[in-house]
């Protein structure tokens, strides 16, 4: 592509300049052809920063960005059930589960192809063998499918909410019922783009059930079942009823103090995709959380 640039336009960065005439694509995008000589002005090589003189003559050779493929890394992971087609993992709180926004390192992802050989690659590149995903600050149960089959057959699973999913939450507050069921559409906050609420008529339907395990000095313990695996559900619906996880700050709680919130996934039933045996798998709850609850 040619570009001429006008003298009204001098004193620009190229980079900044090419952006506002190709905003199809990003600025990394363009800083990354820049600098690898897809850019000429004046038919020469320049840096992404150049100022404009105006009267340029700009040419550029868009390329696609090279494929994206998640890395192993040798980091310690807990298996709580193995066979043929699928692994159970005990996530710990604070990893993330696949590569995005910036996290490229340390995640759930790279441990697991440092450790299995064949992992199912329906998800694409960056997600190999993840089925279903956990925040990064709840710990606890996570299915990851070892080839393509088992990772269709637990999807389609999820997808008919077949799946048990059990998860421990300590809450802010005295849960006034033993038991109860919040049924509200979450969507995301128009207002605060990195939560989701349950304010709207609007949103993907979705539905939480808990009941009481035990009350502590301001605080209860809820086992949460959940029938739909929306962001941050448990979260967002617990929080719409007056009663945030505990530590989560996002959605109301008070300051944080044991650097996570208290949502851990306890326990997960499926059928086992090759022979269709009815499985579950139960992650004990974590030692921080442990000691979360003793110090109450």
């Amino acid at each position: 592509m040619q570009f001429s640039v006008e003298l009204a336009d001098a004193g620009q960065r190229l980079d900044q300049w090419l952006h506002a005439h190709l905003p199809e694509f990003s600025r990394s995008r363009i800083q990354d052809w820049i600098k690898n000589g897809h850019v000429l002005v004046n038919d020469a090589a320049v840096r992404a920063s150049y100022t404009l003189r105006g009267g340029e003559s700009i040419a550029t050779e868009p390329t696609e960005p090279a494929p994206l493929h998640a890395t192993a890394e040798d980091i310690p992971l807990t298996a709580l059930y193995e066979d043929a087609d699928l692994v159970a993992i005990d996530k710990p709180a604070g990893m993330v589960v696949h590569a995005g926004a910036g996290v490229h390192s340390g995640t759930l992802v790279n441990a697991l192809l440092h450790r299995f050989a064949e992992l199912s690659g329906v998800g694409g590149a960056m997600r190999p063998g993840i089925v279903h995903r956990l925040d990064r600050d709840t710990s606890g149960v996570l299915l990851v499918a070892k080839n393509d089959a088992a990772h269709q057959n637990l999807a389609a699973q999820f997808a008919g909410r077949e799946v048990t999913k059990v998860y421990l939450a300590l809450v802010q507050g005295a849960v006034k019922s033993e038991s109860g069921r919040i049924e509200k559409p979450i969507a995301r906050d128009p207002h605060h783009r990195t939560r989701m609420t349950a304010r709207l008529k609007e949103g993907r339907a979705a539905w939480s059930e808990y009941r009481v395990l035990r009350r502590l000095n301001g605080y209860t313990l809820l086992e949460v079942r959940i029938g739909t695996g929306r962001t941050h559900q448990i979260r967002v619906h617990l929080a719409s009823i007056g009663h945030a996880v505990a530590g989560d700050t996002l959605y109301g709680a008070a300051g944080a103090g044991r650097g996570r919130f208290f949502l851990h996934a306890h326990r997960i039933a499926f059928h086992q995709p090759t022979t269709g045996e009815a499985l579950e798998v139960t992650s004990p709850l974590a030692a921080d959380l442990e000691a979360w609850l003793e110090s109450l």
